[in-house]
């Protein structure tokens, strides 16, 4: 039971909305990183996609790269179009020694679309839940044939949002299509991190840590708001500032064995949310409470 710390890019740089921090230096990012005491950080859209270049940048700073989204378009086109089309993806977090493959439907989401609000968030017939499904196999089948991990990511404003998305995608996709479980978009989404981290262990593949502020989430939802609207209103925070308790999260990960990289992720708007100081508060929260869960961490 080793886990490793990493940090998501997306509290200092919004790829889904630019003018949230599109300004910050990379150099930045990763050295506040790197202070705050993360060993790793996903990918975002201002990094080098040569890997020589940005192996040089993340040694520079001492981090590991720890995967990156990488939106799917299954609904769209075949498996076999879609592996051709993650190719580049994959060779560059191959070539830079990560296992971990973060993979959302994006074909028909809203979430980047701040004039679609959150209850326009498209759902799935049966027919298509079943070729959705098969498609994704296949890809993760794949992957795993490639070394990869396949981390599939629920969000809001996705095909996998709710509960009942949840149970459906579980249903219909193969063992090889794991799971990122997101605490914040899981319980905004009306779902218990908890509960599937206990019901769905051999799913369990990556873990991303955000905090939530219900009565922000409330209000967008009574306006009738969008995902980025939420963003920008704060009804994301992280571990430690927020709703949720951590010290269950991290209980829960310690009695199936849990393994890999722990992401905190908390998407904010970095003018009001000093990035550097929310990834401490973060940390150190996530830092206690593994400890007391008997989570081991990995010093290197």
């Amino acid at each position: 039971m080793t886990i490793r710390f990493g940090v998501s890019p997306i509290a200092w740089i919004n790829d889904d909305m630019p003018e949230l921090g599109g300004d910050t230096p990379l150099e930045t990012v990763l050295g506040d990183a790197q202070a705050i005491g993360f060993k790793g950080i996903e990918l975002g859209g201002k990094f080098p996609r040569e890997a020589p270049a940005l192996q040089a940048l993340l040694d520079r700073f001492r981090l590991a790269l720890v995967g990156g989204w990488y939106g799917s378009a299954l609904l769209d086109r075949t498996a076999e179009a879609e592996i051709a089309a993650m190719q580049p993806h994959l060779r560059l977090l191959q070539a830079m020694g990560t296992d971990v493959f973060v993979i959302a439907e994006t074909s028909n989401a809203i979430h980047s679309d701040r004039s679609q609000p959150l209850s326009r968030t498209p759902r799935l017939d049966d027919a298509t839940w079943q070729q959705f499904g098969r498609r994704l196999t296949e890809v993760a089948d794949y992957l795993v044939g490639e070394g990869m991990r396949c981390a599939y990511h629920h969000h809001l404003g996705t095909v996998v949002e709710r509960q009942e998305d949840l149970d459906r995608f579980l249903a219909v996709t193969g063992p090889n299509v794991g799971l990122t479980v997101d605490t914040g978009h899981a319980r905004l989404g009306g779902i218990d991190p908890i509960e599937v981290i206990h019901h769905h262990p051999a799913r369990v593949t990556h873990v991303h840590c955000k905090d939530i502020r219900p009565e922000v989430f409330g209000a967008l939802a009574r306006r009738d708001g969008s995902f980025l609207d939420g963003v920008i209103e704060g009804m994301f925070t992280v571990p430690g500032d927020g709703a949720i308790d951590y010290g269950d999260v991290m209980r829960a990960l310690a009695a199936i064995g849990y393994s890999g990289w722990i992401i905190i992720e908390a998407e904010q708007d970095p003018k009001i949310a000093d990035p550097r100081h929310y990834g401490e508060v973060g940390l150190r929260t996530l830092e206690r409470m593994a400890a007391r869960a008997g989570l081991e961490r990995i010093a290197a």
